[in-house]
């Protein structure tokens, strides 16, 4: 689904090309041992979020997605490989998300990857065998992403398991905290409005805890997105079911979204977070700070 075949030999060889590289300078990689605490590298900026408001000053976090692209087909560079390859480990959202990457990692280098979803009730995709990867958009879920990071990093790291500890309760509170604002505020929104579509549809797990109907002009982003197909079929649905305001993605060109808003007549009533954490500076830089602007822009354009 993600060039993985292709894609693999061409990063093989970049990573083994990166490690050597900088094959100088790994020995002065972070360690658990030294000052600095667990190297840490992750995949995209959201989980990179996360794990920071977990491991405090107790690990140096990397993510290698960079804010405002979207993990599905990012193409890795020789220096994306070096951290990987220099972290003390390499937490990824799993649910095939990063698959193609994996299995290149896994091929050249040593650093453990961990899974954060481990525990979720994936729900399949429209058409595949697969499930969607998108489980973090469900703060429901990112409770057991907390949890399996704390495990985690206590066995690497266990000097560090009450401050790890206290971090994790006090954003399960807040993630806890999150769905209970959540929950209420979809409450302002009318049975009949609760529907989100966006080009790619990632908020089923939101959709799931809240009530909600997505849908998207495909099911995840992959090469084929965009057939006239996808479009005729969405905008069918559009139209069928009244939907009173389309949505367009961070990371995802608008110009999409556009033609079936130009084809239904229904307007783009705003831009939402899926793969990637907002620009520092924004609303949204943080986990919690996308989930609540997403839901501001869902009640104000739905209510």
């Amino acid at each position: 689904m993600f060039k993985k075949n292709f894609m693999s030999v061409i990063f093989a060889s970049i990573l083994a090309l990166g490690v050597l590289v900088v094959g100088c300078s790994s020995e002065e990689a972070t360690t658990p041992e030294n000052e600095e605490g667990l190297a840490i590298t992750t995949s995209f900026s959201v989980l990179g979020d996360i794990i920071t408001q977990i491991t405090g000053d107790r690990g140096q976090v990397d993510y290698i997605v960079p804010v405002g692209e979207e993990p599905h087909e990012y193409e890795p560079t020789p220096g994306d490989f070096a951290k990987i390859s220099d972290a003390d480990v390499f937490y990824v959202n799993g649910l095939d998300l990063e698959e193609w990457l994996e299995n290149v990692i896994g091929n050249v280098s040593d650093t453990e990857i961990v899974t954060l979803s481990d525990g979720v009730a994936g729900i399949p995709l429209v058409g595949d065998d697969e499930d969607d990867p998108h489980a973090w958009l469900s703060p429901k879920n990112v409770i057991i992403y907390v949890e399996n990071l704390v495990a985690d990093l206590i066995e690497r790291d266990p000097a560090g398991e009450a401050t790890y500890r206290a971090n994790a309760d006090a954003y399960i509170a807040e993630l806890q905290e999150l769905d209970e604002w959540i929950t209420a505020q979809v409450e302002l929104i009318p049975e009949e409005n609760r529907i989100i579509i966006v080009s790619e549809n990632a908020f089923k797990y939101f959709g799931q805890d809240y009530g909600f109907t997505t849908d998207g002009i495909w099911e995840i982003n992959s090469l084929d997105e965009g057939t006239p197909q996808q479009y005729a079929r969405l905008s069918d649905f559009v139209v069928e079911n009244n939907v009173p305001a389309l949505f367009v993605e961070s990371t995802i060109d608008k110009r999409y979204m556009e033609t079936i808003s130009n084809e239904t007549g229904v307007a783009i009533a705003g831009e939402v977070y899926t793969d990637a954490v907002g620009a520092q500076g924004t609303s949204a830089e943080t986990y919690i700070g996308m989930m609540r602007e997403n839901v501001n822009v869902f009640v104000e354009a739905l209510k």
